[in-house]
């Protein structure tokens, strides 16, 4: 019967119950494009940020086996976990840092000036809530770029909004989930290197605001 009314068994969308669909709206259509404007006047460029975590011994994905065989994975028993951040654009440009631990404002500091390195233009970051991203430190080294950097924030609860979500998506359904590290391999490298591909494909990038979650994003 379920077959006939074409419904298919599917793992479901997660949303938090504290999302607000009025925010939501306002951000897509009067938020967003006033941060596009602003940003076509001054020339500058818009970037979508992030951060994400890794474990060496996740494994994401499927794979093939014949009917009741469930197939094994071999994959290091050592724990190995590394933290990355990266900034995102619809024109595809990508930026990326590696770092251990979580992100505290001091380091998100230390990550935002590494990304504003010898920048030219000015730049329009977009964030999520996280508290390290409103704290003091924070405050006061955007205030300190004098306009060249400007932080702005995604409504709560809404990931599905940050087209770099999906550069995570990716990145975790391939290269180190798809090829566990083998003895003696580190994790750091490993991330690091699969981020450079991702940078050096300047169309793979631009294919996340494809995406129709975010394809409010009027800058294309």
């Amino acid at each position: 019967m379920l077959a006939r009314l074409n419904l298919t068994p599917q793992k479901p969308l997660q949303r938090a119950y504290q999302r607000d669909p009025e925010a939501i709206e306002r951000w897509q259509h009067d938020t967003y494009p006033s941060i596009a404007r602003r940003a076509r006047e001054q020339k500058a460029d818009i970037f979508f940020w992030d951060e994400s975590g890794f474990r060496a011994d996740s494994v994401h994905g499927k794979t093939w086996a014949p009917r009741g065989e469930t197939p094994v994975v071999e994959r290091p028993g050592q724990r190995q976990s590394m933290s990355a951040a990266s900034a995102v654009n619809s024109k595809g440009a990508f930026w990326f840092a590696t770092y251990e631990g979580g992100l505290s404002g001091e380091l998100f500091v230390a990550l935002l000036k590494k990304l504003m390195f010898n920048r030219k233009r000015p730049v329009h970051l977009i964030v999520d809530g996280l508290p390290a991203h409103k704290k003091a430190v924070v405050k006061d080294y955007v205030a300190s770029t004098n306009g060249k950097l400007t932080l702005h924030f995604l409504p709560g609860y809404a990931p599905d909004l940050n087209p770099d979500e999906l550069v995570w998506s990716h990145v975790k359904r391939t290269g180190v989930a798809r090829n566990p590290l083998r003895k003696g391999e580190k994790l750091g490298p490993k991330v690091h290197d699969q981020l450079a591909q991702v940078q050096q494909n300047p169309e793979l990038v631009r294919s996340f605001f494809r995406h129709p979650s975010v394809a409010y994003i009027s800058d294309l």
